[in-house]
C-alpha cells in the first residue's frame, strides 16, 4: 500500500503560519505518507540563499532560506522524520513571493525534472506555470510522481496540460499526478484529464472509501464571486492503480483548516 497527500498550502499568507506549518508537519507523521506535493510554496524575494545541500533541479532559481517546503523538511527532521525535497520556481506572487510547488518523498528520488506547462516563461506574469516530475520508489515500486498547480480553463488550461502529456507521453512507469488543478469535477478540463491517453482515474470516483468532496469553499483568491464549494483538488492516479481511499483533509472538521484549500490524501496499492 501507498499514501499521497496533495495541498495547496497558500503559504505565509494565512493566519499564523508557522502554527499551520506545525499542524501539517505533525499530520505528516501521524500518516507517514509516502509522497506529498504542495502548491503555492514561497520564499521570500529578497530572503538569504540557503546554504543547506538540499537536492536542487538544475537551471531552477535559488532555494531561500525561508522558502515553506524548506521550512516543513526542517521541522520534520526535528521531530525525527527525513523526507527528500524538492522545489521549482513558477511565479512572483503577490508581488513579494517566488511562488512554486514541490514535492516530498521518504524514499530518494532517482530522476526529476520541471516541465513549463505554461506558453509563457516570465516571472512577472502570474500565468507562468511549471509541473514538478519526480521519480521515486513506493511499496518496491518505481514511479513517476507530479507536483502542478494549473491555470484555469479560461486562462489556458488546455494546452497547459497538453504540455504535460506530452512530456509524459512513452512514459512506461506508473504515474501520481497531484495538485490544484482550478478545474472542478464536470467540467471540459476534468474531462479532458479522464480521457487523457496517459490512462488517469481520479481517485475521488475511483475509491472504494470515499470521505469528503470539495476542496474549496466558495470565494477565495483566484475564484473570487464563486458561490459554491467546489472540487478542485485532486490526486490522479495510473489505471493500474487500485484506490482503497480517498479522503478530504484539513477541512476544519477532522483537522484544523490551515489554508484556503483543503488537502486530499488517498491510498492505493
Amino acid at each position: 500500500m501507498a499514501k499521497f497527500l496533495t495541498l495547496n498550502t497558500h503559504s505565509w499568507l494565512g493566519e499564523d503560519p508557522q502554527k499551520n506549518l506545525k499542524i501539517l508537519g505533525q499530520k505528516i507523521i501521524k500518516e507517514d505518507y509516502d509522497v506529498i506535493a504542495l502548491q503555492e510554496i514561497n520564499q521570500l524575494k529578497d530572503s538569504p540563499a540557503t546554504t543547506n545541500n538540499y537536492y536542487d533541479l538544475k537551471n531552477q532559481h535559488q532555494l531561500h532560506e525561508d522558502n515553506y517546503g524548506l521550512k516543513l523538511v526542517e521541522y520534520l527532521q526535528q521531530q525525527g522524520v527525513n523526507y527528500y525535497f524538492v522545489w521549482t520556481y513558477n511565479h512572483i506572487g503577490y508581488d513579494k513571493y517566488h511562488e512554486g510547488v514541490a514535492l516530498l518523498s521518504k524514499q530518494p528520488f532517482t530522476a526529476t525534472k520541471s516541465v513549463l506547462t505554461s506558453s509563457m516563461d516570465d516571472e512577472f506574469d502570474y500565468h507562468t506555470r511549471r509541473a514538478l516530475l519526480g521519480k521515486t520508489t513506493v511499496s518496491g515500486q518505481e514511479i513517476w510522481t507530479i507536483s502542478s498547480h494549473f491555470s484555469w480553463w479560461k486562462d489556458g488550461f488546455k494546452d497547459e496540460w497538453a504540455r504535460l502529456e506530452n512530456s509524459l507521453q512513452g512514459e512506461t512507469l506508473p504515474l501520481v499526478i497531484m495538485g490544484d488543478f482550478n478545474n472542478p469535477e464536470n467540467t471540459p478540463g476534468h474531462d479532458l484529464i479522464i480521457n487523457s491517453p496517459l490512462g488517469l482515474k481520479d481517485s475521488y470516483l475511483a475509491a472504494k472509501e470515499v470521505i469528503g468532496g470539495p476542496t474549496i469553499q466558495k470565494d477565495i483568491d483566484g475564484w473570487e464571486g464563486n458561490e459554491q464549494a467546489l472540487r478542485i483538488d485532486f490526486i490522479f492516479v495510473s489505471e493500474q492503480f487500485e484506490v482503497s481511499k480517498n479522503q478530504v483533509v484539513f477541512d476544519g472538521k477532522n483537522e484544523a483548516l490551515i489554508s484556503d484549500h483543503f488537502g486530499v490524501e488517498c491510498l492505493v496499492k
